[in-house]
C-alpha cells in the first residue's frame, strides 16, 4: 500500500515541489513551523531512517542541507532547523525550516490551516532561492 509521500511523489495528492530528482524529492508541509518549512524525502518507502541504505540517507540529508541553507538566506534566519520524526507518516522524511531559536523546533506550535496563497509564496521564493544557488537542474516549476 503507497503511502501518503508515495502518493504526493507520483501526483495522486499534489503537493509544493521545491525539489524532485530520481532519488529524492522535496515539497512544503502542511503543517508549518515556520514559512518555507519542507520535507525532504526519498522516493523508495523506507519507514524508518535507520533502515535506509546509507546512499540513500546521503543523498536525503544532502538535499536536505541545501534546502536549509537557502532557507537561511532567503527567509532571513539564524539557522536551519532539522528533524527526523517519522511517526506520523511511516515513510521517512527529513523536516528542514528557518529556525531562529529553539523554540522553533516545538511541533505543538506548528499551523494547522496555514493560508494556501502564502505557502504558494513560500514555495516560489525557496525555488527561486534554490536556482540562485546553482540547483535549478532540481528545482520544478511551480
Amino acid at each position: 500500500m503507497s503511502t501518503l509521500f508515495t502518493k504526493i511523489l507520483n501526483g495522486d495528492i499534489p503537493g509544493r515541489f521545491v525539489w524532485r530528482e530520481p532519488d529524492v524529492s522535496a515539497f512544503l508541509t502542511m503543517g508549518p513551523l515556520a514559512d518555507g518549512h519542507t520535507l525532504v524525502v526519498p522516493t523508495e518507502e523506507v519507514d524508518r531512517w535507520t533502515d535506509a541504505s546509507p546512499e540513500t540517507l546521503a543523498r536525503v540529508m544532502e538535499v536536505a542541507r541545501r534546502i536549509g541553507a537557502v532557507q537561511v538566506d532567503v527567509f532571513g534566519a539564524a539557522r536551519a532547523g532539522l528533524i527526523v520524526a517519522g511517526y506520523e507518516i511511516h515513510h521517512m522524511h527529513v523536516h528542514v525550516w528557518p529556525s531562529n531559536s529553539m523554540a522553533d523546533f516545538d511541533f505543538a506550535s506548528a499551523e494547522h490551516n496555514p493560508d494556501p496563497a502564502r505557502l504558494d509564496a513560500n514555495a516560489d521564493k525557496l525555488r527561486t532561492g534554490l536556482r540562485g544557488a546553482g540547483y535549478g537542474e532540481f528545482v520544478p516549476e511551480a
